[in-house]
């Protein structure tokens, strides 16, 4: 399935914010983003307390609205069975695993009252999203046009350039000088996984980008340029987590995870966006 520059050009941001699950989408992230101000002004320690334990156990739910919407609206389109069913299935599941690991680490924190062990079960569900992030943009490009736009010399060169260039960045600032231990096989491949492995959805989702600007018009491309936004904030979200982690500066609540909300409210709201809806009634006032 593949949407070029005859897909209309109507605005309907409008429609959007008048859809009861955009809006409950929008609800959950203002009232967590005011709470989270709120807790930042009265915690002048910067240390974790209960509330901010709280507050970091309680911001999942946007991701979880938003896969589980995510995974209703694929299946409108198809479900497995289409390209562009298969890539929102992808973010969805990406989503709902990425709420599986927010679930296990607000465990651990707020009734284990123990540090989080790495590698847990959260890895299950923050590595595991990675993957479905990868596949949903590949499906998302071919659903995209950029398999046409990759003919040109120009195109395959930015195929190779970017991702090579991004994980390399990413090897250099993370993984330079890193001192192996096959004692535990598993948290050497997560160590090497997590930083390379963001790294490629991002590469792709930039590549995605670039090169479908010419295949895509209209809603669609507004639509597909939100979903790559959310994963460059989820990427940031990623590095930023990664960067505090290894200097031993991650706070529980603080804007790392906020960051992290601020991802899952883009990917939610960018899924919900594509209900068939939206597009099939901007299609039927282009046509009027």
């Amino acid at each position: 399935m593949r949407y070029t520059g005859d897909v209309m050009h109507t605005n309907h941001s409008g429609e959007l914010m008048k859809d009861g699950s955009a809006q409950i989408a929008i609800a959950l992230f203002v009232i967590l983003a005011a709470w989270w101000i709120i807790l930042q002004a009265m915690n002048g320690t910067g240390v974790s307390g209960q509330p901010e334990l709280i507050w970091g156990a309680s911001y999942q739910l946007v991701a979880l609205w938003g896969g589980v919407w995510g995974v209703m609206i694929a299946r409108s389109w198809g479900g497995w069975k289409s390209v562009m069913g298969r890539a929102i299935l992808s973010f969805a599941i990406g989503l709902l695993l990425q709420n599986l690991g927010q679930t296990v680490f607000s465990y651990y924190n707020l009734f284990a009252g123990v540090d989080v062990p790495y590698p847990s079960l959260a890895d299950v569900g923050y590595f595991g999203s990675i993957p479905f992030y990868v596949y949903g943009i590949l499906m998302l490009a071919k659903a995209s046009g950029v398999s046409i736009s990759l003919k040109s010399a120009s195109s395959k060169i930015q195929a190779i350039v970017i991702p090579a260039a991004i994980l390399g960045l990413s090897y250099y600032f993370f993984l330079r000088g890193y001192e192996f231990d096959w004692s535990d096989p598993i948290r050497v491949f997560l160590d090497f996984g997590y930083p390379l492995g963001q790294a490629l959805y991002v590469s792709l989702a930039l590549l995605t980008y670039l090169l479908s600007t010419k295949t895509l018009g209209g809603i669609m491309k507004n639509k597909v340029l939100l979903i790559l936004f959310a994963l460059a904030v989820q990427y940031a979200a990623d590095y930023n987590f990664l960067s505090q982690a290894y200097a031993e500066t991650w706070r529980n609540g603080g804007y790392g995870d906020a960051i992290y909300l601020l991802a899952y409210f883009l990917m939610a709201l960018g899924l919900i966006q594509l209900k068939q809806s939206f597009i099939h009634r901007a299609a039927d006032a282009r046509a009027s």
